[in-house]
């Protein structure tokens, strides 16, 4: 089923991600939590593309297992600045083949190692979303920034990027991660303004690691709210405790969105069902 279908659906869809595993010795662990994670019902579950686009078999595996042993259906991410054209081109061409319908198209990180652009790769991911409308009749999704693609200086420039992208062949967005919500609100208002109007998911991460928080936000540009920052610096360095808050604030979060009429949320749980069981026993009442 294309994702885009379900989310015209009169109901609220919750979904999730998971990652490959680095390596292939850890591929069983990360099986089994998707098998826990889909035991929960999800609307989907993304498969990331894995760090410089290494991992990319195992991300046609998992989406394959979710969709077809596991009755749940899959979202395999797609990044086109680690890959060669010719590479991305035969990932397109297996995810057919496995019967995936649902692509999310990026650009991704620039390996460090890689010249980058080439002619032998994709620049952008508008690029990126061409071919894979090209070469399938496949659902596709992007990444939007509510609060700014960390490499454009202005808002404005942002929007009219993102605009491109989705009349390059977008049919639904995901954000990255935000830990205010009226950033979002402010975010889709904007966007609406300039005519895009496809379904937009917000990307809830619960933070159960305090130290891990640092990084992210120099990668993504994510403004953390006093109020976060004030659970981290209290619990940031009791790993249960941290948990615990992290799981209640993306509660908090999700809980709001709903409120305020948002029926479609991804959550970047990652590898955790633990996190993934918790946050929908948060919701039971409000999820039926």
């Amino acid at each position: 089923m294309k994702i885009i279908d379900r989310l015209k659906e009169d109901r609220i869809n919750i979904s999730f991600e998971v990652f490959p595993p680095k390596t292939e010795a850890g591929f069983d662990s990360v099986i089994n939590a998707v098998n826990e994670i889909a035991t929960l019902a999800p609307s989907f579950i993304s498969v990331t593309y894995g760090a410089g686009g290494g991992t990319s078999r195992n991300t046609v595996h998992i989406a394959s297992h979710i969709k077809h042993d596991l009755q749940v259906e899959s979202l395999a991410h797609l990044t086109c600045a680690s890959s060669t054209k010719e590479e991305v081109q035969r990932v397109i061409s297996t995810l057919k083949e496995k019967g995936i319908e649902n692509i999310l198209a990026l650009r991704g990180d620039i390996p460090n190692e890689t010249e980058f652009p080439a002619t032998s790769r994709y620049q952008y991911a508008c690029e990126l979303i061409k071919e894979i409308k090209e070469n399938g009749n496949f659902c596709i999704g992007a990444a939007c920034y509510p609060e700014g693609h960390v490499e454009n200086e202005h808002k404005k420039d942002d929007i009219k990027y993102l605009k491109k992208k989705v009349d390059s062949g977008v049919d639904f967005l995901t954000t990255q991660m935000f830990f205010d919500n009226s950033i979002l609100y402010n975010f889709l208002y904007r966007i609406r303004e300039q005519d895009i109007t496809v379904p937009v998911l917000p990307g809830i991460m619960p933070v159960t690691n305090g130290k891990q928080m640092k990084r992210i936000c120099q990668l993504s540009g994510t403004v953390l709210p006093q109020r976060f920052k004030a659970i981290v610096d209290r619990f940031g360095d009791d790993p249960r405790a941290m948990q615990q808050a992290g799981i209640a604030y993306a509660t908090d979060q999700i809980i709001d969105l709903i409120a305020n009429g948002i029926e479609n949320i991804h959550i970047y749980s990652m590898n955790k069902p633990e996190v993934a069981k918790a946050i929908m026993a948060n919701l039971k009442e409000i999820i039926k």
